[in-house]
């Protein structure tokens, strides 16, 4: 097993980090470039936002394929091939003749990119000592930050000079480039023991998650907050790109600089839950992102900027509060409880452009924030029922 701060520790988390960065550098760096697509294929906001739409569609759905398929047949070739596919994706996005190609390679794309999201974490588990590992995996999610601050910032500064198909040649270029010191670097797997896939056991491992009311709570809570987070920005962007601001596709990257408030979320969520219940941390959480969304309303630049931070706050906040308790509470196979949760997730992301467009026709950016505030007195509902149900074992414990 290999342990902390040794040699094949540094490389395996440097890999994995890498590869982390290229699969959100890919996912995201199309985002700024929404209003550039809007208007050279002639397509309505709904359109222009299925680029994302169908890529973290076709990514929530192969979760469910990748994680199983890699306890059978081993993980890292899995991660190998995946990112070698959507770099040429990538590159392959450039030269789409039409939007319905295009919506085709992002979707191809966005499947291939959910293969080391889907084992990572697994391959940790195969080959680290439990402190390497807890010491591994939050380098590891910081990767997927700034993978994901990256794309979005590359994309819309490489837009600005030549077009959106230099931004996929770029990001493709970059992931190969990659992808190669990914491969150079992970070590061999030396502790993986492969497992028959048995489908049946599978299907019931997830019908079962889905009946325990806690899990299933944590799941919707965690897609309806990623549902509105995530597809806010994608609106912002159409507000911003139109007067008053008149922002081009390198500022719009920019923009996403505000994601640096979530990795400050994502890092004091620890501390709090020291002192606070996890729920009351996942409300706390929701209650700042409503906040920034009331924000946002005001018609100048930074506070927009500022909304959009405290909203990349409280989201991360309530994410890691989310995704842990689905760790703790899942009673068996916890690696398919999360990758269910992540199901959810990605699943809202794809989902929260057509709950939000009718509000955007309706009323432009005012109208996006109805449509948020409309669910996240849901999710702070399912939040608080969470921590009134936590606070009535905890009395039940203190009594008997």
């Amino acid at each position: 097993m290999i342990q902390v701060h040794s040699r094949a520790w540094w490389r395996a988390t440097l890999a994995l980090c890498l590869g982390s960065f290229l699969v959100f550098i890919n996912l995201y760096a199309p985002q700024p470039l929404l209003p550039e697509l809007r208007t050279a294929y002639g397509i309505s906001t709904l359109m222009a936002g299925l680029v994302m739409s169908v890529a973290t569609l076709a990514l929530a759905a192969s979760l469910l394929v990748f994680g199983p398929l890699s306890d059978a047949i081993g993980r890292a070739g899995i991660m190998r091939l995946t990112l070698l596919a959507a770099g040429g994706l990538s590159l392959a996005l450039a030269l789409a003749p039409n939007f319905e190609s295009l919506l085709l390679l992002r979707t191809l794309q966005g499947f291939v990119l959910g293969g080391l999201p889907a084992v990572a974490i697994a391959w940790m588990g195969d080959e680290f000592e439990r402190p390497a590992l807890l010491s591994a995996v939050g380098i590891y999610i910081g990767g997927n930050t700034l993978g994901g601050i990256s794309g979005r910032v590359v994309g819309g500064a490489v837009s600005e000079v030549g077009g959106a198909s230099a931004s996929f040649l770029v990001v493709g270029a970059m992931t190969l480039a990659g992808v190669a010191l990914f491969w150079k670097l992970l070590p061999p797997a030396r502790a993986f023991t492969p497992r028959p896939f048995e489908l049946r056991g599978a299907l019931a491992d997830l019908a079962g998650h889905l009946r325990h009311p806690l899990l299933l709570s944590a799941y919707l809570l965690g897609g309806l907050n990623f549902l509105i987070f995530i597809n806010q920005y994608s609106y912002i962007t159409f507000r911003l790109a139109e007067a008053p601001f008149g922002l081009g596709a390198s500022l719009l990257g920019l923009i996403f600089l505000t994601y640096l408030g979530g990795t400050l979320g994502s890092t004091l969520s620890g501390r709090l839950a020291r002192s606070l219940s996890q729920p009351a941390c996942m409300m706390a959480g929701i209650l700042i992102l409503m906040i920034g969304t009331l924000v946002t309303l005001v018609d100048s630049l930074w506070p927009i900027v500022l909304g959009l931070t405290l909203n990349a706050f409280g989201f991360f906040l309530a994410h890691s509060m989310a995704s842990s308790w689905v760790g703790r509470h899942a009673e068996r196979a916890r690696g398919s409880a999360s990758a269910l949760y992540l199901v959810f997730y990605y699943g809202g992301a794809s989902l929260g452009g057509l709950w939000l467009e009718p509000f955007w026709r309706l009323a432009a950016w005012e109208g996006v924030v109805l449509g948020s505030w409309l669910v996240l007195v849901v999710t702070l509902g399912i939040a608080g029922w969470l921590w009134r149900h936590e606070r009535s074992v905890s009395e039940r414990r203190v009594a008997a």
